[in-house]
């Protein structure tokens, strides 16, 4: 499946993203132009031959957990789930694209990078409830006693309006609040606007690393509030891999709200979803829609050559375009349960521009993998990934992850001593399962094995001459995106 980050056309991703190789592939120069497809071979991430694309609005220039559910979900909420149509956004400039949407510079500047900003013309649809025989009147006699005439005047109050807070509008408005639009801009001139959210109440907030990534090396970040008080940010740490950053704000408000995080690994199919950001430019956009899949393995890339992301993530059809990337994917209590990053597109969305507009098809970084992610930034700055320690096969496929004969430039196929190793593992062997996961390709696997930690235990399922093994894995860890 192909996906694209937000502003970007992705490369098409292999049906599961691939598994991490011990050497990630060596980073390609950045750029907004449609996605490309990602290059084919073996490295600790592996580019799959059709990459996801992620969301984000802005010039590829730019760079590319657990909380317990509160109240049970309004009965009135959700509504029926939105008719399958476009649903991501841009993200920013950086790598594995992102959600994001192009914002217009104070002034004019050449080159500008990733598409410029798309106006949009809004068109609201007015949705008239029945007014059964409930509505109020007031029936007047004329005080002419031969006339029969009367007047019949409408009520002036329809009555109070309450916004519960298992409702949309009561979740909106209590999530816009600690949510911000966040502008990065590279030291070329080049930006993107893409989407973010309160992580803790120290100022740092969680976003997507292609919305940011054009910043990290001398350039410029703000975060917008609703409110519009605008702060200027620094990033604290990004990993390419995982599509994940964190960025800080300076001189942090005292009053700084953090979103309360859900647990991904309890959302199902059906649940509703609320869906935050800036699509196409147009701040604090609030989209509903549901959880259509879990699981999805998907390889985002933003067609500039750099290396791809690989998640397995939750899919949902909540409309997601150009400018969502980063902004958080929440569940019908208000919890976060994923960072939206990517959508399927079908090419040319019809903006004029080359940008592809929401289809129904978005994915979001589970939230429970983005935590983990998030926190390791912040103590260290720098990403750390789980790994077996094996290169694989990144071509799209059907039968499973292949150990390829060769590493990532010259390397071992199998790391000396490392968790493959040590389990008995040999090139050739064709991986299918990882604990209770079908493993159709190696962009899959690598997406299973980045949503576990170091250290962590797994069963693998593979093949050998015909014949099927199960061996247990003691998961190693890799620090950095190099």
């Amino acid at each position: 499946m192909s996906t694209e980050n937000e502003g970007t056309a992705v490369p098409p991703a292999p049906s599961a993203p691939p598994v991490p190789v011990d050497t990630p592939a060596a980073p390609a120069p950045q750029g907004q132009a449609p996605r490309g497809q990602a290059p084919q071979g073996t490295g600790p991430y592996g580019q799959d031959s059709q990459g996801q694309s992620a969301h984000g609005q802005g010039a590829p220039g730019d760079a590319a957990h657990h909380g317990v559910s509160s109240s049970a979900p309004d009965p009135s909420w959700p509504p029926p789930p939105p008719p399958a149509s476009p649903s991501y956004g841009d993200g920013g400039s950086g790598s594995g694209g992102g959600w994001g949407s192009p914002y217009q510079q104070p002034a004019p500047k050449s080159g500008r990078g990733r598409g410029g900003l798309v106006a949009a013309l809004l068109v609201a649809a007015l949705v008239a409830g029945g007014l059964g025989g409930g509505l109020g009147y007031t029936l007047a006699k004329n005080n002419d006693e031969n006339s029969g005439s009367t007047t019949v005047s409408a009520s002036t109050s329809g009555g109070d309006v309450k916004r519960d807070p298992g409702t949309v509008a009561g979740v909106a408005a209590k999530a816009l609040p600690s949510t911000v639009t966040i502008e990065a801009e590279s030291t070329s001139g080049e930006g993107g606007t893409g989407t973010g959210f309160v992580f803790d109440k120290q100022g740092h907030i969680v976003t997507n690393n292609h919305v940011v990534a054009g910043a990290v090396d001398g350039g410029k970040l703000t975060a917008t509030f609703p409110s519009g008080k605008k702060y200027d940010a620094e990033v604290v740490g990004h990993a390419q891999g995982y599509d994940v950053a964190v960025i800080k704000l300076k001189n942090a408000p005292s009053d700084l709200k953090p979103l309360t995080l859900g647990d991904s690994d309890k959302v199902a199919v059906g649940d509703a979803t609320i869906a935050i950001g800036a699509p196409f430019g147009l701040s604090d956009t609030v989209t509903t829609g549901i959880i259509s899949a879990k699981n999805r393995p998907v390889a985002s890339s933003d067609g500039s050559g750099s290396q791809a992301s690989y998640m397995s993530a939750l899919q949902t059809d909540a409309s997601i375009n150009p400018g969502n990337s980063g902004g958080p994917l929440l569940d019908a209590q208000g919890n976060v349960i994923g960072i939206n990053s990517a959508i399927q597109s079908t090419g040319n969305g019809g903006f004029g521009t080359g940008q592809s507009g929401s289809i129904g098809l978005g994915f979001a970084i589970p939230i429970n993998q983005a935590e983990y992610v998030a926190q390791e930034l912040i103590k260290t700055g720098k990403p750390v990934y789980a790994k077996i320690g094996a290169s694989v096969s990144l071509d799209d496929s059907s039968d499973g992850a292949q150990i390829t004969d060769q590493g990532a430039g010259g390397t071992p196929p199998v790391e000396p001593g490392g968790p493959a190793a040590k389990a008995g593992l040999k090139p050739g062997d064709v991986i299918t399962k990882l604990d209770d996961r079908v493993i159709d390709s190696g962009p899959t696997l690598i997406g299973e094995i980045w949503t576990h930690k170091p250290g962590d235990k797994v069963t693998i399922t593979y093949e050998r001459n015909g014949k099927q093994h199960t061996v247990e894995v003691t998961l190693g860890s890799r620090i950095g995106d190099n």
